[in-house]
């Protein structure tokens, strides 16, 4: 029987933890909360600069790695430094992730692709490569996630794409690993102030406008920091889903009636006079498709 339960706590000191996307936002925050509990943390990323701040913040016992979630062997190398560095592993986070400023019939085939390559398929190669040092320790893997999983918005069809396919990873992950005594859990974020999200925003008004609309936990915002804290709980938890705010744990229970035929209906009206301007919107940014901050171009190191 797995050393865990829902009432039980696994504390981080002295646990292993890797996070990617750990240059900034969540990633960033995730780790510093990681350290101040004890945990020594590896910072994987692809902004090395970045990411030697934060290590460097955390102190000398922390970790930082130059990684793209897309390619195996950066992610393997990635493991292997953190083994090497700290005896082992513990727990991973799968943060890394990026959004594309497109519609479908807007954008390029590559800003389609490559937000499930860095969203899905960056976060199952991450769990693979840390899943044997992982099931040594008899771990934990978390899996960022998002409310876009099961809430949808025009202009986020690739991102809902990965995120809801990303939970269903998750949700087979954890039978597959269950006898080994890890753990897997995914997060399910509404709207962090991150840059990630101010820069769609400021990107595209009508998108922004389209968020505001929403009603109670799909349109407010959460700070980095609550968002990071909700995370880190998990960690010593282990609890199957994280929703934050927690309100949205209701909407992921209510699916059906969220994304089902009636709501539908009711998006469709909104959507056919709103997306015309979205469009406007991405013209205007004349052939760019991802935030100033987001990494989603560039190729692996």
């Amino acid at each position: 029987m797995a050393p865990w339960s829902r009432r039980s706590r696994t504390p981080l000191t002295g646990k292993v933890v890797l996070v990617t996307g750990a240059a900034r936002g969540i990633g960033a925050e995730l780790a510093r909360r990681a350290a101040r509990r004890g945990a020594r943390v590896a910072l994987a990323g692809l902004e090395p600069e970045l990411l030697a701040q934060v290590a460097a913040e955390l102190g000398p016992e922390h970790l930082w790695v130059e990684c793209d979630v897309t390619d195996a062997e950066a992610l393997r190398t990635a493991v292997a430094r953190t083994v090497d560095t700290f005896g082992g592993l513990d727990v991973v986070v799968a943060n890394a992730g990026i959004a594309p400023l497109t519609t479908v019939m807007t954008g390029s085939a590559h800003a389609l692709s490559r937000t499930i390559e860095v969203d899905l398929t960056g976060a199952m190669l991450t769990a693979h490569a840390a899943l044997p040092a992982i099931a040594e320790r008899r771990g934990h893997v978390l899996l960022v996630s998002s409310a876009a999983a099961f809430t949808v918005l025009p202009g986020m069809s690739a991102y809902c794409a990965a995120k809801a396919g990303l939970e269903r990873f998750g949700d087979a992950l954890r039978l597959e690993v269950a006898h080994r005594g890890v753990t897997v859990a995914s997060a399910h974020p509404t709207w962090i102030d991150t840059d990630m999200v101010r820069d769609t925003e400021e990107a595209l008004p009508t998108f922004a406008e389209a968020r505001r609309s929403l009603p109670g936990p799909l349109g407010a915002y959460t700070s980095v920091e609550d968002c990071a804290e909700a995370l880190v709980e998990n960690l010593e938890t282990r609890g199957r889903r994280v929703f934050v705010p927690r309100s949205v744990g209701v909407v992921s229970a209510l699916r059906q009636a969220v994304t089902g035929a009636v709501a539908e209906k009711f998006v469709l009206r909104l959507s056919a006079a709103r997306v015309p301007q979205l469009e406007r919107d991405i013209a205007a940014l004349r052939g760019r498709e991802f935030g100033r901050s987001s990494l989603g171009g560039r190729r692996a190191r």
